[in-house]
């Protein structure tokens, strides 16, 4: 069975044990969430869940319909492909021996990133893009030496027609 990437948002109340249950859904029936995000929105009643996981076509519609079936999911799309914006972000921090530190400004100058932490051995360098340029720019920094990384993973919203 062919698996492919999918990218779920939905508008959720936001109230104790609705991520549980949305999330135990993808247990129950043996999909790994790759990444997960939730937030606030502009309404403190509502939060925006953002699911990344690996589905079969008929896996992702049966999903997609016990999602819709929960009580307290608003609105549900799927965001996989062209038809929306998707972003991560990364910290990651890196050493800055003497010898490394002004080819890791210039990486990050590339890259547009930026540097929000300076220590004497390390840079704390935030980037923000899709998936591709954070694996490239952390290719990059790995002769260096990276140190350790947080990322959000996938956050994603539908494009709106021009």
């Amino acid at each position: 069975m062919d698996q492919t990437r999918h990218v779920l948002t939905m508008l959720v109340d936001n109230q104790p044990g609705v991520l549980a249950r949305v999330v135990g859904l993808f247990g129950a029936r043996g999909y790994n969430i790759e990444s997960l995000c939730v937030a606030e929105t502009i309404d403190s009643q509502v939060s925006r869940i953002t699911i990344v996981t690996r589905a079969t076509e008929a896996g992702m519609e049966q999903i997609v319909k016990q999602l819709r079936k929960l009580i307290n999911v608003i609105k549900l799309r799927d965001l996989t492909g062209s038809k929306a914006v998707q972003r991560e972000m990364a910290l990651i921090c890196v050493r800055a021996k003497p010898e490394y530190r002004a080819e890791v400004l210039r990486i990050v100058d590339i890259f547009r990133c930026k540097v929000v932490d300076v220590g004497l051995e390390h840079y704390i360098v935030e980037v923000t893009g899709d998936a591709a340029k954070l694996s490239a720019l952390i290719k990059l920094l790995m002769p260096m030496g990276i140190k350790k990384i947080a990322r959000t993973g996938t956050i994603a919203l539908f494009r709106e027609p021009k």
